[in-house]
């Protein structure tokens, strides 16, 4: 490994770090975007019996809101049960853009790292080149400096597509989780509203 490092020259070092960097994303992500820590089972249920029951007050309102994300908007639509209609629509929607804020960070970095791995691979590429370039002598040609700079634009040039591939596939992972989970978010919210609104009528 040290000696590939070698061979791709110093302008590796900034693949390597940009490398390491979408890895933390990824390892971050995995860990804040799974479903017991969005979703919790049986919430929902958990809520109605509460509602049913009349055990609802503002303590276990804060813990709903503490919990997770889908307590946090559930929580929210309890809280403005009592507004008209518009006002319990902004202030859920209020809530919900929060917590896609939440979910989708660090997501659009990986898109970012993605962009621009295979630049970094081009800017090693190019380094390459002018080492290649300045081998030549009127003399004639350095074969150690000439392989050395092939080698450097080539390596460069690899390991950029190479981050950039999984960079990308990850970023679309992690998007695609996260529109699940606001679908899931906004449905449980709009069934949470609706059996509200037949308790304040009824």
């Amino acid at each position: 490994m040290l000696q590939l490092i070698h061979d791709a020259g110093w302008p590796v070092w900034l693949l390597i770090a940009t490398s390491v960097l979408g890895l933390a994303l990824v390892i971050e992500r995995f860990i804040s975007l799974r479903k017991k820590s969005i979703l919790p089972d049986q919430l929902f249920s958990h809520i109605l019996e509460l509602i049913r029951r009349k055990q609802l007050n503002a303590d276990t309102l804060d813990r709903l809101a503490s919990g997770s994300p889908l307590g946090r908007v559930l929580a929210e639509v309890i809280v403005v049960r009592e507004q008209s209609e518009s006002r319990r629509i902004a202030a859920i929607e209020d809530v919900g853009k929060d917590v896609a804020y939440r979910l989708n960070r660090y997501v659009p970095s990986l898109s970012t790292i993605a962009v621009v791995a295979p630049l970094l691979g081009l800017f090693g590429t190019v380094v390459g080149m002018i080492e290649i370039f300045g081998s030549y002598t009127p003399a004639g040609g350095d074969p150690a400096q000439l392989a050395r700079g092939i080698s450097v634009a080539l390596y460069n040039t690899g390991f950029g597509i190479l981050i950039a591939i999984p960079a990308l596939l990850f970023h679309r992972y992690f998007r695609s989780r996260v529109d699940y989970y606001l679908l899931q978010l906004e449905r449980q919210a709009s069934a949470l509203d609706r059996v509200l609104a037949q308790e304040v009528r009824t």
